[in-house]
């Protein structure tokens, strides 16, 4: 990386390490734990999710808690599986080529890719010896991630952050290739090597003046994703198609719903989406990742904020509803286990 890449991150602290929004909020974490008694009481927020969805848990099993209507075809591919039997689930699954791949459990976009042929996903499932989703790719128009809450006791509950997602794109001047573009464009040449990846064939040709090439389909952020805050986008009507979808997923309380949709007034309506993930407790509120109309104090404190939301549906689960906390050594062990998984198969990589 450059000297000047290297500054443009110092100064936007969206590509700060996410430890700088957590290690300042961990005196308030023990805080809430002390009032809870319990140092991992937010595992009883998301009954239905294994730890609350700590990052440990199957995508694909918390995927098939979302209403059919709503989730992309998916299918759960194992080890070692023989091609054959996997191209035959694709077929019987109705998913066509491009196509989604990305492991059962990850996070952060961590080797999500989109796959155009059955040797180019034979390949990825040899590189990647794990347990492997396959979903429809869905070619709505934008994509957005939605943070949701509601108490247990109450009938209602309520949207704190929409997150608007602007994928990584440059437009063509007529008479510039395409690495040209990038390498001059201040956000798409951070993702050169992402992009040399994915694009090797088109860098040297040269776009039509005023033409937008899309450098990225995958709505997460270390694949060059901008995230805009799009609060300003909450209305009575969105809270109430999203009170109805939250009491169609049996035992979540809590959390982002990852969700593609060709237009907003569609997605207030709840047609024409598809929810790609729910994430649990590790959820953020990434509106405020759109470093350019959110500062970094804000930020702390909206963190702060969801973390008290987390507390009260937690404790009132566990008191109200007799949701059990997890074993603080059990939490411990599992975030561990996680650990090392993710640095193995980043080495994979």
């Amino acid at each position: 990386m450059n000297i000047k890449n290297k500054f443009y991150k110092i100064f936007n602290w969206e590509y700060w390490p996410s430890s700088m929004l957590y290690i300042p909020n961990l005196p308030y974490a023990f805080y809430l734990a002390y009032k809870a008694k319990h140092l991992a009481f937010f595992t009883a927020a998301n009954p239905s999710i294994k730890s609350s969805g700590n990052g440990t848990e199957s995508k694909f099993a918390t995927m098939n808690l979302i209403p059919k209507h709503f989730r992309p075809n998916s299918i759960l591919i194992l080890p070692k599986t023989k091609i054959e039997l996997v191209i035959q689930e694709i077929e019987n699954a109705n998913i066509s080529y491009p196509l989604i791949a990305k492991p059962d459990v990850g996070f952060r976009g961590l080797l999500v890719k989109k796959i155009n042929s059955p040797q180019e996903l034979q390949l990825y499932l040899k590189k990647y010896p794990i347990n492997i989703i396959i979903q429809e790719y869905i070619d709505y128009k934008n994509e957005c991630g939605i943070f949701y809450h509601r108490n247990p006791n109450e009938a209602t509950g309520k949207i704190t952050s929409i997150t608007l997602k602007k994928f990584l794109s440059v437009t063509g001047n007529g008479y510039s290739t395409l690495k040209d573009l990038v390498i001059k464009d201040d956000r798409a040449q951070l993702y050169i090597d992402i992009i040399n990846e994915t694009h090797p064939l088109k860098l040297n040709t040269i776009p039509k003046k005023n033409e937008i090439i899309k450098l990225s389909v995958i709505g997460n952020h270390c694949k060059g994703t901008q995230f805009i805050n799009g609060n300003h986008l909450i209305s009575k009507e969105l809270h109430k198609t999203f009170d109805e979808i939250n009491k169609s997923i049996n035992g979540w309380y809590y959390g982002r719903l990852d969700i593609k949709y060709n237009t907003f007034d569609e997605l207030q309506k709840g047609i024409n989406l598809k929810i790609l993930e729910i994430n649990g407790i590790l959820a953020e509120p990434t509106h405020i990742y759109d470093s350019k109309n959110y500062n970094y104090l804000k930020a702390l404190k909206e963190i702060r904020l969801h973390w008290n939301n987390l507390y009260q549906i937690a404790t009132t689960n566990h008191t109200q509803f007799n949701v059990p906390y997890k074993s603080s050594k059990l939490f411990i062990n599992e975030m561990l286990n996680l650990k090392n998984y993710v640095t193995n198969i980043k080495n994979l990589n």
